[in-house]
């Protein structure tokens, strides 16, 4: 019953949400948002847990703020992502403003491939829609297979129409698929701040343990491509910004697990600047850091990491 009523839900967005009136829909996002807030459920407290470490010499006060404005931020997401699907190029484009967007278009241009990494920062899927539709630029992601499997549907419908090629996480098959892509010149997208899994990076990241997923270094090191970290963020304008980070080298020197090893710390650090400028906008309502979870939750969370982690 309850992956029914989920299921519904989120049809129940993506039919009617989009049908809306833009401003309609922002008031609209901004009320849930404010409601969940005041509720101070469980993801509310993680999200402030998680802020806590991020600005560490925040006041009480100071994170109540913050996280209000980031269950605001989180839902301005769902509500663009569900609006997505009807949005015209030009909306898109006008949508987003992406800085230092030639690391990306020098590594696309020169053939070796592009791995884009992103955190759970503002709209990842406008970012992607971005790439499709302004750049022209089709891309491979993949996505955690949900339940029921017709949300799970559901998603990989949506993104595809927005461009993109959705591989299910099946770990070496899709790595493969993710490799054969970037061989060929192509384009990878993955959000890679998570990951629970018995294969995951141990990071340092704000001062404490993480996993991060070691798929997109992997991929680097492995086919040549390039390992471009991404960051996003609202501001007071229109449009998402985001900005395209320099390239993560792979070293020359080490084995191949303390190669990916340094290239995904390198990769989490990208990931702290733009979460320490902007943390409002990072959705984290999960547990990350190795001191929260329980004993043997990471063993048992193998296999299981965030909807586009590898």
């Amino acid at each position: 019953m309850k992956d029914r009523l989920t299921d519904a839900l989120y049809g129940l967005g993506w039919s009617t949400v989009k049908k809306l009136p833009e401003p309609v829909a922002v008031r609209l996002g901004q009320r849930i948002a404010d409601v969940a807030w005041k509720r101070r459920g469980a993801g509310v407290l993680r999200l402030e847990a998680n802020l806590a470490r991020v600005v560490p010499e925040a006041s009480a006060g100071r994170l109540a703020q913050l996280s209000r404005a980031g269950m605001r931020s989180y839902m301005r997401y769902w509500m663009e992502s569900f609006r997505l699907p009807a949005w015209s190029a030009e909306r898109i484009e006008a949508g987003f403003t992406c800085h230092d967007a030639h690391h990306l278009k020098d590594g696309l241009a020169s053939g070796r491939g592009v791995v884009l990494a992103l955190p759970h920062l503002a709209n990842w899927d406008l970012a992607g829609a971005w790439v499709t539709t302004t750049l022209g630029v089709p891309f491979t992601t993949v996505a955690e297979r949900l339940k029921p499997e017709s949300l799970y549907d559901r998603f990989v419908a949506y993104r595809e129409s927005l461009g993109m090629e959705v591989l299910p996480h099946e770990g070496a098959a899709a790595f493969g698929t993710l490799a054969r892509r970037l061989r060929a010149g192509g384009l990878v997208c993955l959000v890679a701040d998570r990951d629970l899994s018995a294969s995951g990076v141990e990071v340092q990241f704000f001062g404490e343990a993480a996993k991060m997923p070691a798929g997109p270094a992997m991929l680097a090191a492995q086919t040549g491509a390039l390992l471009l970290p991404v960051t996003l963020w609202y501001d007071d304008s229109p449009a998402m910004q985001g900005r395209v980070h320099p390239p993560i080298e792979v070293p020359e020197t080490g084995s191949r697990a303390e190669r990916v090893a340094r290239m995904t710390q390198e990769l989490a650090d990208a990931f702290a600047s733009g979460i320490a400028d902007h943390p409002q906008d990072w959705h984290m309502l999960q547990r990350l850091w190795l001191a929260d979870l329980e004993p043997g939750r990471a063993t048992r969370a193998q296999g299981r990491g965030g909807p586009e982690t590898l």
